[in-house]
């Protein structure tokens, strides 16, 4: 990959899509994980303001430390970066004293993780519209296209999406060029949502370079039964959530009506 032209022509596509929208700069939260750094930097780099919001819900502390790092070297190097935290613990448990007891299991565990991803999207919108900001997404391309690794109208809900045609190796490259911090690049992927140290490959099954490898050969038109072991593990993952997660990645449907009946 052409590191630095592909970064050019990222930044210049988001300073060219915020001008034409007539917009002033971008919005994105910060998590201290590597999407969301390479995001920010790119962002920065337009030279339009940027607003970092870090938006803890029990957050793990070395998630909050990192993301801070980060902030602090972009407003170190870009005079257009601002930053806001804005603590949403108590809304969060606000949100679940006001919810109809439920029994803990895990479909009641995943529905308040993307409960936290959805107060996360509201208060960027939040800022986004006070200040005539766009919400720059942080999904790459096996998140957003291959396993459907986000929350529907939580992260996936975003204006534009700056890498998402990157896979997740190709955001790592970007992440050197940048200088995102080596606490960054080296931590273990996690979508923090849960309030504990699970990663993504504990979630998902498969590391992000299975994954990859898995889309590749979906893409080529393999089949299950050209694979074994650990590979045909891998791609039954991937199909899995590929097939299932669908919902997020095609448009919504729309019943449409026979001429006839209106």
């Amino acid at each position: 990959m052409q590191t630095e032209k592909v970064i050019d022509h990222i930044v210049n596509w988001l300073k060219d899509y915020a001008t034409k929208a007539n917009m002033e700069g971008f919005v994105i939260g910060i998590s201290g994980g590597i999407d969301s750094a390479v995001t920010s930097s790119l962002c920065a780099k337009t030279g339009l303001r940027l607003l970092c919001v870090e938006m803890p819900i029990h957050q793990a502390p070395n998630q909050i430390s990192r993301g801070r790092e980060h902030i602090d070297q972009l407003q170190k190097r870009f005079a257009n970066v601002t930053n806001v935290e804005m603590n949403l613990t108590p809304v969060f448990e606000a949100f679940k004293s006001a919810a109809p007891e439920q029994e803990a299991d895990p479909t009641s565990d995943m529905a308040l993780a993307n409960t936290r991803a959805r107060l996360r999207m509201t208060s960027l919108y939040y800022f986004a519209g006070i200040h005539k900001y766009l919400v720059a997404g942080t999904g790459n391309k096996v998140e957003d296209f291959g396993v459907g690794f986000f929350t529907k109208y939580g992260d996936g809900g975003v204006d534009l999406s700056p890498i998402a045609d990157l896979l997740k190796s190709e955001v790592y490259e970007l992440a050197a060029a940048l200088q995102v911090p080596s606490s960054i690049i080296e931590a273990a992927p996690t979508d923090g949502l849960f309030g504990d140290s699970r990663s993504d490959e504990d979630q998902i099954g498969a590391t992000y370079d299975e994954l990859e490898w898995a889309m590749k050969m979906k893409d080529e038109g393999k089949s299950t039964s050209d694979f074994t072991g650990r590979e045909k593990e891998v791609f039954e993952i991937f199909l899995k959530r590929n097939t299932v997660n669908q919902h997020k990645m095609n448009p919504i449907p729309v019943c449409k009506i026979p001429v006839g009946l209106k």
